[in-house]
């Protein structure tokens, strides 16, 4: 990579290509996506019919009282829903990837701006137009707006721009896993990294990888003593993408699964994990067992599914959902006992929405609103099932 911009202009080159094809977003740093295990645009050879609701529009059936709020993006504006309200936070179009803090005070994610550059490529200063992205956090209303990163990149007066991808905040708040080819992307893969909130100092532990591939999907664990990843693969045209746990006491790496999983969320209790299955036709959501990566539950079965995250009372799973190309997201009622659950009727938590799929939904749930007792409702239908669309909600 010296000499050059590096991998970063490599995914800058596909970019165009891969956002014409409806789920592109989806692992956008993921050569394993590029391979066709991600659902079909139109779900089962059917071509694309569906129109998603308007930009500033998310509709919720006003029936939903799911607990917590659920943080995603749409058009690249920041959402956060809450019971059966939708509200944007963020405007501007250039907002991507939130996660909640383990204390629910702050939203972390990146926000991109727009900027010319010139970067010396083959020995030639060339123009690029570049589109930097910032590490920022606010407080769940909108306010409190600070930069925690900046991806920018400035030498010999040419200024260029590394990549910073899908932040996950540890539980003590002092630390933020992010994946970056920073601070300087013309020496580094797209790989995980540390970044310490009160130095602004950016760790790399030089996790195993697969060159230029990379790493993606951070997940801090719920006591704080591992991260699990997915490093990126290939065995042929056909991505191989592992689940890997690292620990941070023993700075040891161990593969949690065998190629094809992606986007791990951890249960509450730490004992296990949701996580994206890939298909010769697409994806969807299952569990495994934290220890060993055992898979115990598919929780769908469509291969239109994915991007899974575990409500913070650990009694459901929410995830994206891909139809007709219009992405929504979705939950599954786990009813039983762990690990033997059943999984109940699946309901809308938006309805046409048409998410942006490369942004993976977020939840959190104030522990004085953590349920005390299992809901008293019929095993699969803890919440109601759609008939018809509800209230329009805009901001």
């Amino acid at each position: 990579m010296p000499g050059g911009p590096g991998l970063g202009w490599f995914v800058r080159g596909i970019w165009p290509a891969i956002a014409a094809v409806g789920l592109v977003m989806v692992f956008a740093a993921s050569f394993s996506i590029l391979n066709g295990q991600l659902p079909t645009v139109g779900g089962n050879n059917q071509p694309p019919i569906k129109t998603p609701t308007p930009s500033n529009v998310v509709v919720v059936d006003p029936r939903l009282n799911v607990p917590g709020s659920l943080v995603y993006v749409k058009d690249g504006n920041l959402w956060v829903q809450s019971g059966a309200q939708a509200t944007q936070v963020t405007t501007g179009g250039r907002d991507a990837m939130p996660t909640w803090s383990a204390d629910g005070q702050w939203i972390y994610f990146v926000r991109t701006t727009p900027a010319q550059g010139h970067w010396p490529a083959d020995g030639v200063l060339r123009t690029y137009d570049l589109d930097i992205p910032a590490l920022v956090r606010m407080h769940p209303d909108g306010t409190g707006l600070e930069k925690v990163l900046s991806g920018k990149l400035q030498r010999n007066g040419n200024t260029w721009s590394s990549f910073i991808r899908q932040p996950f905040p540890n539980p003590a708040g002092t630390k933020v896993a992010i994946i970056t080819d920073g601070p300087d992307p013309t020496i580094s893969d797209l790989v995980l990294k540390i970044l310490d909130l009160t130095t602004g100092g950016l760790v790399n532990p030089h996790l195993t990888e697969v060159p230029p591939l990379g790493h993606q999907d951070p997940a801090w664990s719920p006591d704080g003593s591992a991260i699990l990843f997915v490093e990126d693969a290939r065995s042929g045209t056909r991505g191989t993408p592992i689940v890997e746990r690292y620990d941070l006491a023993t700075k040891r790496v161990k593969a949690l699964t065998g190629p094809g999983y992606l986007s791990p969320a951890w249960s509450p209790d730490g004992r296990y994990v949701a996580a994206t299955k890939t298909g010769p036709f697409g994806t969807d959501v299952v569990i495994l067992d934290a220890r060993t990566g055992a898979e115990l539950l598919r929780v769908t079965n469509d291969e239109l599914s994915f991007d899974p995250v575990w409500s913070p009372a650990g009694d459901s799973i929410a995830f994206f959902r891909v139809d007709h190309g219009v992405v929504d997201l979705e939950l599954a009622k786990l009813t039983g006992t762990a690990p033997s659950w059943t999984v109940g009727d699946t309901v809308q938590l938006t309805i046409s929405a048409g998410l942006d799929a490369g942004s993976r939904a977020s939840w959190f749930i104030a522990p004085e609103d953590l349920p005390t007792a299992a809901p008293s409702s019929a095993p699969g239908q803890a919440f109601p099932t759609l008939h018809a669309p509800g209230a329009s909600l805009s901001p």
